[in-house]
Order: structure tokens, then C-alpha cells, then sequence
């Protein structure tokens, strides 16, 4: 019997989160109230967690993976221990991977092969990174001779390559059959895998010939051919190559599932959209992680020393880059104490200059990220950005220009600040479009601490143009 779990809007899953939360910590409130022995509270905490168990199972995997993720160590264990056990496979693989970690340590090999019985080879394999190799082990053992190869197959590729995303489970057919005979041929599945919009039609040696869209199949006539109602033209990918490529390729074709083939064009399995959203919102939040100066994603309600570790490479690197512009201050404090005014305009050109900065390396590394950009366009994109930064600055630099003459009655510090802002704007532009460009040629992520970077190049720069401009001119 299939069991379907009812999916909840976001409004609802809060609802569901905040009735966990309020259980959970009625829980700990009888706990304590137990230590005196008192057989009523007894019984209440028993009813308590009959109630929070029946919550859970209410849910559906994903949600019971949002609440975990919520919650903290304590209480997420406390709710993990009561989810059902044959749904524990399905959470491990959408919760997060810091806090499947979390999960893992406390289960034992035993629960831990007997969650992994109900996975597809494709859904071992994506678990199997974050578990003992004893278990993994065993529970190959589990499976048929068809499936360990499968799984043998997907854990030979990285993780970030197609082939570890393959989906085994796919309709072939042959394409000098008609349309009735695929019909008949359909019915005698119990039901077919999800994610079918499409029947792949191959020839006796495997070779991909094209594929047979649903949609097609049902309109078309019982005695046409498979060969005349297929399609040739076909959207394959190859298992080396990158996930985020394939991705970015469903995105633009609209696709559902999408055939892997090897380089003799042999169907070895299939992508599939719940996949490569995955791929997506993984890579969003490595980038966003990487734009903070964060190794790797966090979870929220981890150890204080866990969370050190995963942040002090680049809050090194910025106190380093800190106490530089603190020294380029330092060299004009002779300037800054005949002119105060300078100290309170400085923070000014070197904010501007970080948040144009921030803007522009955030469009290159989108255009990146999505393959708009190629390396040996960064020159005409640099023209461009420093187009801007030289329009924006000769404006917002008037700007303030003209607010620093009526503060100070000092029209030439007026044009310092005018002249300051622009130059800044423009070294932002030029680090913008450099740092990410850079870091891919050295085969690193574009994004990686490219915020910490540019807000130390614009506070530095803006720091030394702002007051080396001042001493020249006005002192």
C-alpha cells in the first residue's frame, strides 16, 4: 500500500514546526516535573509523547527534515527518536548535510542499515559519503547483483558530476513496436517511476535512439510505429559531465527527466527535475556561503567550536586586511590632525566604494556561475563597470562634494571628496571584475570570500585616494 503524505504551504509547515516546538518543550517541563515521582505527570508525559510522535508522522519526509533542522541538538534528538523508523532513509536525505551528521553519530549500524532498506541504489549513493564504510558495505550486500552495480556505478563519479545523480529507474522499448503495444506494455507496471514524462527507446545493444513523450504516446495513433511518433533530437548528457551544467540546462529547456548516455551514446540512466533542483539551491548556498567567507554550509544549532573552525580562516584574513587599512590611516595622521573634517568624511568614500564594489562582484560572479561570461570577456565587462563607476561617482561625488562645501565652507575639499569618490568607485569597478575572473583561472569557486576581498581593496583604496588627495591639495 502506498501511504501519501500530505505537502503543506510554508504557512503551514511554521504551524507545524511551532506545534513540534511547543510539544517539545511541555516535554522537558514533565521531565522535570517527574523527578518527584509523581505518577499523574507520569502518564501526562506518556500522552505528551504519543501526541508529538502522532505529529510526526503526520508529516511529510521534507517537513520532518525543516522541523529537525529548526530545532536544537537536544530536542532534534528527542525527535528523531521518535520518528517512525522505516521513514528514517527518506529524512536522512532531506536534511542538510551538517545535520544528517548530527543524526548519524547517534544511530546505531543496525538502525542505520535498516533505514538504508527501503533506498534505490541512486539514494544510497547519496547518503553513503555521510555514513561508516562498514554500513555502506552491508548494505550492498542487501541488494541485488543489478543494483550493487548501479551503485558501484554512481559512487565511482564526484559528487558534483552527473553520473553520481543517475536515476535507474526508467522505461525503454523498442522503436518497431506500435503505440498500442507500448500501451499494453505500460499497464503491466504497478505504477511507473516518478517523474515520467518521456520513454526512452533504445535498440537491442542499448544504444539511445530518441524518446517517446507520454503526451505523444496517448494521442497518437494504436498502429503507429514507435520509430515515426519518437523524437531524435534529444537533450543526453554524459555521466563526467558537471551537475551544475546539467542544471542549468534543465532550467533552459524546460525539462522533466533527460537520458545519460555514454561516449558510445549506451542509455546508462536518466536525470530527473527534483534532482537539479537540488543541484540549484545546493550551489545558491555554497555561493552565498563562499560570498561570507564560510568553508562550508553550518548548522545553525552547532557545537560553539564547530562553527569556529567553519569561520575563522577568512575573520583571519579580514583582521589582516584591517589592520592594513588601519596602517594607511596611520600614515596621514599627521593630515587628518590639521583637517578633523577628514575623519568624518573618510568612512564615506571607502562605504561607497565597498558597496559598488559588492554590486559589481555579484554580477560577475552570477554571470559566471551561469555561463554568461567566459574569462576572455573580462576586459570589455571591465570597460564597462568602469563606465559606470565614473558616471556614478562624478554624480553621487557632486553629491557629497557639495554637502562637505556647505558643512566645512571649503570648496576645494568639495572637489577632494568628488575626485576620491570617483577614483574609489572606479578601483571597486576593477577589483570587482578581476577578483572573481582570477579565481576561477586559479580553478577556485568565483565566489570564494569575494566580498571579504573587495570590502578590503575599497576600504584600503578608499582610504589612501581620500587622504593622499587631502595632503596634496589641501595641506
Amino acid at each position: 500500500m502506498t501511504v501519501a503524505f500530505k505537502q503543506q504551504s510554508a504557512d503551514r509547515l511554521q504551524e507545524s514546526l511551532g506545534l513540534v516546538q511547543r510539544l517539545i518543550e511541555r516535554q522537558r517541563q514533565l521531565e522535570h516535573l517527574m523527578a518527584k515521582q509523581d505518577a499523574a505527570d507520569a502518564q501526562a508525559q506518556q500522552h505528551n509523547l504519543q501526541e508529538l510522535s502522532q505529529k510526526l508522522a503526520q508529516l511529510h519526509p521534507a517537513d520532518i527534515a525543516h522541523v529537525l533542522e529548526a530545532l536544537p541538538l537536544e530536542d532534534r534528538l528527542l525527535a528523531w527518536d521518535l520518528t517512525d523508523p522505516t521513514r528514517d532513509g527518506a529524512v536522512l536525505l532531506e536534511v542538510s548535510d551538517a545535520v544528517r551528521e548530527s543524526l548519524v553519530e547517534v544511530m546505531d549500524p543496525d538502525q542505520l542499515v535498516a533505514a538504508l532498506a527501503g533506498l534505490d541504489a541512486d539514494e544510497l549513493a547519496e547518503l553513503a559519503p555521510d555514513l561508516p564504510r562498514q554500513v555502506v558495505y552491508e548494505a550492498m550486500g542487501r541488494l541485488g547483483e543489478e543494483e550493487r552495480g548501479q551503485l558501484q556505478a554512481v559512487l565511482s563519479y564526484d559528487d558534483d558530476r552527473v553520473g553520481a545523480l543517475m536515476d535507474f529507474e526508467l522505461v525503454t522499448i523498442r522503436a518497431d513496436v506500435s503505440c498500442e503495444v507500448v500501451l499494453r506494455y505500460l499497464r503491466r507496471f504497478d505504477e511507473l517511476p516518478g517523474q515520467t514524462d518521456k520513454i526512452f527507446v533504445t535498440d537491442d545493444a542499448g544504444l539511445l535512439k530518441g524518446v517517446l513523450s507520454v503526451r505523444k504516446l496517448l494521442v497518437s495513433d494504436p498502429d503507429t510505429l514507435v520509430e515515426e511518433a519518437m523524437a531524435t533530437e534529444v537533450v543526453s548528457f554524459h555521466p563526467d559531465e558537471a551537475a551544475v551544467d546539467a542544471a542549468l540546462a534543465f532550467e533552459r529547456y524546460d525539462l522533466v527527466t533527460a537520458p545519460v548516455v555514454d561516449e558510445r551514446g549506451v542509455l546508462l540512466g536518466r536525470l530527473t527535475v527534483d534532482a537539479m533542483v537540488d543541484v540549484i539551491r545546493e550551489e545558491s548556498d555554497s555561493e552565498m556561503l563562499n560570498l561570507a567567507g564560510l568553508k562550508e554550509e553550518e548548522d545553525l544549532f552547532a557545537p560553539v567550536m564547530d562553527s569556529v573552525r567553519n569561520r575563522w580562516a577568512w575573520l583571519a584574513i579580514n583582521l589582516g586586511t584591517a589592520f592594513f587599512a588601519s596602517r594607511v590611516i596611520g600614515a596621514f595622521e599627521h593630515s587628518i590632525a590639521q583637517l578633523v573634517a577628514l575623519a568624518a568624511l573618510m568612512p564615506i568614500v571607502a562605504g561607497i566604494g565597498g558597496n559598488s564594489g559588492n554590486q559589481t562582484i555579484t554580477m560577475i560572479v552570477r554571470a559566471l556561475a551561469m555561463g554568461q561570461m567566459r574569462p576572455g570577456q573580462a576586459g570589455r565587462l571591465w570597460r564597462k563597470e568602469l563606465g559606470v563607476s565614473v558616471i556614478n561617482g562624478m554624480v553621487w561625488g557632486s553629491v557629497i562634494g557639495a554637502v562637505a562645501w556647505l558643512l566645512y565652507g571649503s570648496a576645494s575639499l568639495g572637489l577632494v571628496m568628488l575626485a576620491a569618490m570617483t577614483l574609489n568607485l572606479m578601483l571597486a569597478a576593477t577589483m570587482g571584475v578581476m577578483i572573481p575572473t582570477l579565481m576561477q583561472k586559479l580553478g577556485k569557486d568565483p565566489a570564494l570570500g569575494s566580498s571579504v576581498l573587495i570590502t578590503a581593496c575599497t576600504d584600503s583604496g578608499g582610504f589612501l585616494i581620500f587622504l593622499g588627495l587631502a595632503t596634496l591639495f589641501l595641506l
